[in-house]
């Protein structure tokens, strides 16, 4: 008897691949679906494509739908994708801030549209081969750390509405990489058991933001022009080639030679002018945050003490918050590298994501 139909996310790569082939064997009734959000093959991609997004990567899932006996289907979301993700990398950079893009996309998209195809076939749930886990407890469905701390990607995944949670499913939470590189083997798909994984952005496959933005920003040579390099104080200390080009903690390229290294410390995009300090100056004991998302609001307040997570590969370091379910400012009890505006903060306890925001200082 089946356990349910499940919207298989397929990517053509060996986590999404393995996803579904557990699944199966669990007793579930698999549709494939991929999801088309940006053309690649366009000028100086076409020699670099490469990625989840590509057309080589479509059909190589598709090919692996049909392997394992259930049907794919390839959902055109370019449009959406471009005024929700594309739109929101651009705007942000512009403003001097350094955005998420995959936050977004896995919010809007992966668990936005792609619920509403899910529905659209019938389908119960909807799964991917991200790293992580839910976890049922006290009414409330929490996104949890991945067995694999290496590989865990709830960073990515904190604005996923608890709606969406109850109906996902995560069958590589429980498991290693190197396991599910064995499993893979095990099963007679050598080649997939040694795929490489690409780490860039999409949408970005020569992995320069910055060669992005020239193309894609309309009149973007007249917005990026040179402005000041300050120091802490505000004074002007040399010149650079656009506030767009920097990035919080960012040491090499400035093209401006002290003593010591200097890192960028600020962005100003209003004054176009790019603050450069030393290491230590880029240590901070709290942040703010907007547009927050919790998943108990009202037991988090009664205990605020959480651990944070600024950027992917941060460790989690203890804190306190104080919130108001719409913007929060967290403490944090030992100082932290490099708090970027545009970079998500997420909060947890015990291994559970009870909340995040969007950095803005």
């Amino acid at each position: 008897m089946s356990k349910g139909k499940v919207l298989m996310a397929m990517s053509g790569g060996i986590d999404s691949t393995m996803s579904a082939i557990l699944l199966q064997e669990q007793g579930y009734d698999l549709v494939g679906v991929t999801y088309r959000t940006w053309d690649s093959m366009k000028e100086s991609c076409i020699a670099k494509e490469k990625g989840c997004c590509t057309i080589d990567a479509i059909m190589e899932a598709k090919r692996m739908a049909e392997k394992l006996g259930f049907e794919h289907h390839i959902v055109d979301l370019r449009e959406n994708f471009r005024e929700s993700v594309i739109q929101n990398f651009i705007d942000e950079y512009m403003a001097g801030r350094t955005p998420n893009p995959c936050v977004i996309c896995n919010a809007t998209i992966k668990w936005g549209k792609l619920l509403e195809v899910a529905d659209q076939m019938g389908c119960d749930y909807i799964a991917t081969g991200h790293y992580a886990q839910i976890k049922e407890e006290n009414g409330h469905h929490y996104l949890c750390n991945a067995v694999d701390t290496l590989k865990d990607q709830t960073y990515f995944l904190w604005r996923i509405k608890e709606e969406f949670l109850s109906r996902t499913l995560f069958p590589l939470g429980q498991y290693t990489k190197q396991e599910v590189r064995a499993m893979a083997k095990q099963r007679g798909y050598e080649k997939l058991s040694t795929k490489t994984e690409s780490q860039e952005i999409c949408f970005i496959p020569n992995d320069d933001y910055r060669d992005f933005l020239q193309t894609n920003v309309e009149n973007y040579a007249e917005q990026c022009v040179p402005g000041h390099f300050v120091d802490m104080q505000g004074r002007k200390i040399g010149t650079h080639e656009g506030y767009q080009n920097y990035t919080i903690g960012q040491r090499k390229g400035l093209r401006v030679a002290f003593g010591e290294p200097r890192y960028v410390a600020g962005i100003n995009a209003k004054k176009n002018t790019v603050k450069l300090g030393t290491r230590e100056d880029l240590l901070s004991d709290k942040l703010e945050a907007r547009a927050c998302q919790f998943t108990d609001l009202e037991a988090l307040q009664n205990n605020p003490n959480i651990e944070a997570r600024i950027r992917y590969k941060s460790p989690a370091t203890p804190a306190t918050i104080e919130t108001d379910g719409v913007k929060m400012k967290v403490h944090f009890a030992q100082p932290v590298w490099g708090v970027t505006p545009g970079q998500s903060v997420v909060l947890y306890q015990e291994g559970k994501v009870i909340g995040g925001g969007v950095i803005v200082k």
